[in-house]
């Protein structure tokens, strides 16, 4: 049904395509764990609190916790509401603080690994993200379905690509605004469950606070974002390189002008916001990843098998 010109433009363009994915997934992920680094001395100064908490413990008044305040605000439908925009709005200026870090890190060790204070829940993170990015870099059947449905909707009139380009935008704004959430509810059942505390605040992690009560669905979410954007400017390097940047599949300037400013702006996003506020908050499902164990108790487990 095709000739062999068009048969050989389309492995180009794949070719262009799967090479666009794989830079800007790993682009991401060095971006993305860049900034996680910085969390590093963080986690030194919450190590070096736990050990040195041998002594008598303070009562922690729930609702003067910082981690509350910055978070918790209110049981009512308009502060509900109020906690949804609190969300969308922290997801740009500060996506993880310092308080949400520790806080988040004290609740997985306590559910996952009580009595090991001392565990490097920022090294367990970047080994987490390390597998996820398998996932992440790979290009799975789904993608090029929707590659598949998206051409054959390119109809002259309607400015397909330049529409499209808004979705992947659209769903890390859904993606990180639900993330956001997740740290106000685990604050909102803390606040709610108890006014006073012995010791250090400490949240439940639970698998309910994520949508349908998988926290996979935001790395896959994440995975088809970088796809979308990754296809996005690949497709229009194709064309600029075969047809020129007059070609009528190029379209008008004005529309292709804001698609690289969009794709610009979900790379920076996702890797500055949304992937380090994706590795600290996934783990507060109810269960944890292999990766807690270092990769010689890993091979060691497995030789028991």
């Amino acid at each position: 049904m095709m000739s062999l010109e068009s048969v050989h433009q389309l492995h180009v363009f794949i070719f262009v395509l799967a090479i666009t994915h794989v830079v800007f997934s790993a682009l991401t992920m060095l971006l993305g764990g860049a900034k996680m680094h910085q969390w590093k001395q963080w986690e030194e100064d919450a190590i070096q609190k736990d050990t040195a908490g041998n002594g008598p413990k303070k009562v922690t008044l729930v609702q003067n916790s910082e981690f509350v305040k910055e978070n918790f605000k209110g049981n009512d439908k308009y502060s509900r509401v109020l906690s949804w925009l609190h969300s969308f709005f922290k997801h740009f200026y500060g996506s993880v603080s310092k308080t949400d870090y520790s806080t988040m890190r004290l609740g997985f060790i306590m559910a996952h690994c009580p009595g090991n204070l001392k565990f490097d829940f920022h090294e367990y993170m970047l080994r987490v993200l390390e597998s996820d990015f398998k996932v992440v870099v790979g290009i799975s059947w789904y993608l090029w379905v929707f590659v598949v449905i998206f051409l054959l909707l390119n109809i002259n009139g309607w400015n397909t690509y330049f529409w499209i380009a808004f979705l992947p935008l659209i769903l890390l704004l859904a993606a990180g605004t639900k993330l956001e959430h997740v740290i106000a509810q685990l604050a909102r059942d803390v606040a709610e469950k108890h006014s006073a505390l012995e010791g250090d605040l400490i949240v439940k992690p639970s698998d309910d606070h994520f949508w349908f009560g998988r926290p996979r669905i935001v790395l896959l979410l994440i995975h088809f974002i970088l796809f979308q954007n990754a296809f996005e400017i690949a497709f229009f390097f194709w064309i600029l390189t075969t047809y020129g940047f007059n070609s009528c599949i190029m379209g008008h300037v004005g529309f292709i002008v804001p698609r690289l400013v969009i794709g610009v702006i979900i790379q920076l996003l996702c890797s500055y916001c949304t992937l380090p506020l994706y590795a600290v908050v996934t783990q507060m499902g109810s269960f944890y990843k292999k990766e807690i164990f270092n990769k010689h108790v890993q091979q060691g487990l497995r030789r028991l098998r």
